[in-house]
């Protein structure tokens, strides 16, 4: 299914390339959209991990850099039957976590450094058994194009917007400044509705496995109350609002209207489904 919703991703973006070539510089910006939709496709999937984990400065550790949080994943990737996952720690106070890479044998899981001094062991296993139950379920190379996927239409809108302000297509071929306005508004509500429609579901579903894979609901639900109640606190330094849905908690603050439109489900009710599964399990 996953895999599908890959492929689903990709042609989605292709078509949107098209159509905004299409209407900025007819057919010459038709080819060149075909082109560049094609570049994008292969970069989206062989390296946008690299680029989230770069965008957040995260850095590769080692058993001899950060001994708990290796061996941690070490145990929990046997537990899951996985390969061992590259480990990165991001330099941050805010406590967060979020797994990427194309399969299981070329994940990644990041932890910032605010969660590894915020939790204790038991809450720690539980986000990453949280994130190790993204890469068994193959979520994460759908979350990382969709985060790709989400910068790159923000990227098309402005570039509609520049267009139509310093003339775009030539004067044999007349411009919709009508239709260039509509993508500026409609372009970030797209990526925000990819967003939410991939993220709500996996998230109860990796809550779910990766308390089978630690078989510790109580320290996923703790560790869920502590980031939820941080996260209004604490700032993710450099979030942003299209990979914002990787993280096991929204790095945004939002308020208001803007909770409807989160790419998380409400922590309560994640906290809830665990502690039913909790006395499940006792």
């Amino acid at each position: 299914m996953n895999g599908m919703k890959t492929g689903v991703l990709m042609a989605l973006m292709m078509g949107l390339f098209l159509f905004v070539g299409q209407m900025l510089a007819g057919e010459s910006g038709l080819l060149m959209a075909f082109f560049f939709s094609l570049v994008m496709n292969v970069g989206m999937y062989w390296f946008s991990d690299k680029i989230v984990l770069m965008g957040y400065r995260a850095r590769e550790v080692s058993d001899a850099d950060a001994p708990r949080l290796v061996t941690l994943v070490r145990k929990l990737s046997t537990q899951a039957g996985l390969p061992m996952p590259r480990v990165y720690v991001l330099p941050t106070k805010n406590p967060n976590a979020f797994a990427t890479g194309r399969d299981p044998q070329h994940a990644a899981v990041a932890a910032t450094e605010g969660l590894l001094s915020m939790l204790n062991d038991e809450e720690l296993e539980g986000v990453m058994a949280h994130e190790l139950a993204h890469v068994r379920n193959r979520d994460i190379l759908v979350s990382t194009i969709v985060s790709t996927m989400a910068g790159t239409i923000t990227l098309i809108a402005r570039m509609a917007m520049y267009a139509s302000l310093f003339g775009g297509r030539d004067r044999e071929t007349h411009s919709n400044p009508v239709g260039e306005i509509l993508l500026l508004i409609l372009a970030p509500i797209a990526a925000m509705l990819i967003q939410f429609a991939v993220s709500r579901s996996r998230e109860f579903l990796a809550d779910e496995g990766g308390a089978q894979i630690s078989g510790k609901p109580h320290g996923l639900a703790g560790a869920l109350r502590k980031l939820h109640d941080a996260s209004e606190h604490i700032p993710l330094e450099g979030a942003k609002p299209n990979t914002a849905h990787l993280f096991i908690v929204n790095p945004l603050s939002a308020g208001g209207m803007m909770k409807l439109f989160s790419t998380h489900p409400p922590v309560e009710e994640r906290i809830a489904r665990l502690e039913q599964m909790a006395g499940r399990l006792s």
